[in-house]
């Protein structure tokens, strides 16, 4: 079983945070938006967020965009 989740990411950010405004899912990440390293650190803090490891979590769309579509393993 499986969900998806879609964010809207600010790399670069002072801190890194997870809220829910106006309907959608925010994170803020520290990381800058090179080589990849921000969409790392929104998988590791969405994983934390939900209490899932990691490996339950991929990038299914938007690796070059502030809006993000997550999939999650569920079970």
């Amino acid at each position: 079983m499986s969900g998806r989740v879609e964010v809207r990411v600010t790399p670069g950010a002072s801190r890194d945070e997870v809220k829910i405004a106006d309907g959608r899912v925010q994170l803020r990440v520290t990381a800058p938006p090179a080589d990849g390293a921000a969409n790392e650190a929104v998988i590791a803090l969405l994983a934390a967020a939900l209490g899932r490891p990691r490996r339950d979590l991929t990038l299914l769309r938007g690796a070059a965009a502030r809006i993000k579509l997550i999939g999650v393993a569920l079970g």
